[in-house]
């Protein structure tokens, strides 16, 4: 999967901001390969003349699966999200009128702070979604390692006898 296509989504998942444009999503998402690597114990690349993310297991080149592009859309989503608060947290201390009126007329202007405190909620919220995309990743991606040792020997075991007894029949 190419980066621009994830870029798109990304893009099309936010309500395609005026103030947000693919290309800066693109570059924030090649950026970020070696931080999706980190989280969810990978080892992904960018292909320099294709753009594609890809992965080298054994020799065999797989691009990078639907469940490890999502993660990293979440991960931007969520750094979106603390750009937006940290743009609207310069801005508190220069606004603090919030209503005005006169001869009748009333003007009402939203509280950055009530702005800043639903863009946090909002990260919050996709931040726990992210963690939780990458702990089901893990735990959909692990594998034994080692399967070793002879725990059983042939034989019927427990029980008087026959009655209530187990066989175990070790593969040798």
């Amino acid at each position: 999967m190419k980066i621009v296509d994830i870029a798109d989504q990304v893009f099309q998942e936010l309500g395609e901001p005026s103030t947000l444009s693919i290309p800066a999503i693109s570059y924030w998402l090649r950026a970020n390969v070696g931080r999706l690597n980190s989280a969810i114990n990978t080892s992904y690349s960018v292909s320099e003349t294709t753009y594609e993310i890809h992965q080298k297991i054994n020799d065999k080149e797989t691009t990078i699966s639907i469940d490890a592009a999502a993660i990293l859309k979440k991960m931007y989503i969520v750094y979106y999200y603390d750009v937006q608060i940290r743009a609207n947290v310069t801005g508190v201390e220069t606004d603090a009128v919030v209503e005005v009126s006169s001869d009748g007329m009333r003007v009402r202007k939203t509280s950055k702070t009530e702005i800043i405190r639903h863009l946090t909620t909002l990260k919050r919220l996709e931040d726990e979604e992210l963690n939780r995309m990458i702990n089901f990743y893990k735990t959909n991606q692990a594998a034994p390692r080692q399967v070793a040792g002879d725990d059983t020997q042939a034989g019927y075991f427990g029980g008087d006898g026959a009655i209530g007894a187990n066989y175990y029949n070790r593969l040798d």
